[in-house]
């Protein structure tokens, strides 16, 4: 599925979000900037956002890991254009068995990506492994709006009308249906910060994002 909407992804990620992901992503960076990492995972890339977006910190070495081949070469595209391939490396991969050893990592994200993973608890337990005591994993999702009437407008927007122009762009019917449907399906705020302690994380807290809209969820190893 995401092979198919590679080309159209990430005009369609500005285009249904009004570019608000974009301010997502730049807080996640900033708080794992902190931290000064020398070692950067970035887990479910899809084509390279976060990856690209964590260069700015000057890092060593940042890996991209995502199943999806397509998206990863739409991402190594916009790397090249960048002049940073010598920095982020780009790996077909799964969350569930990242081939690097214990405590490799610095630090952690995934942008979007965890409610995709076939079992949360045991990807988020191998990014804990790969990851060195102390370091932060952070993690975007979405969420759930719960103040009205924003709530009920957001629902309407995120069930009719982001499926009905994601079908049309991207010319896949199920794709723009599944991001709802997933949403949906997913745990929220405290639910997924339990999830994250199930995994072997401490310090496990959340930010809420544009009325709810998205969280960002911080902990460490």
């Amino acid at each position: 599925m995401f092979d198919s909407i590679a080309p159209s992804y990430d005009f369609l990620n500005s285009f249904l979000s009004l570019g608000i992901h974009k301010r997502w992503k730049h807080r996640l960076i900033k708080k794992i900037a902190h931290s000064n990492p020398q070692q950067i995972l970035d887990v479910a890339s899809g084509t390279c956002d976060l990856a690209i977006l964590a260069a700015r910190l000057k890092p060593r070495r940042i890996v991209a890991l995502d199943l999806s081949e397509k998206m990863l070469e739409a991402g190594k595209l916009k790397i090249e254009n960048k002049g940073l391939s010598g920095l982020i490396e780009t790996l077909v991969g799964d969350a569930g068995q990242i081939p690097f050893g214990d405590g490799t990592f610095d630090a952690a994200m995934v942008g979007f990506g965890v409610r995709n993973f076939e079992q949360p608890v045991a990807g988020m337990r191998e990014i804990c492994r790969v990851l060195k005591p102390g370091s932060l994993f952070c993690v975007l999702e979405f969420s759930h709006p719960r103040k009205t009437p924003f709530k009920q407008l957001y629902h309407f927007y995120f069930t009719k009308i982001l499926p009905l122009i994601g079908k049309l762009v991207s010319r896949n019917n199920a794709a723009y249906h599944y991001l709802p449907d997933s949403v949906g399906n997913f745990a929220s705020r405290q639910d997924f910060i339990d999830l994250m302690q199930q995994a072997g994380f401490k310090k496990a807290r959340y930010e809420v994002l544009s009325m709810g809209v998205a969280c960002l969820y911080i902990a460490e190893k």
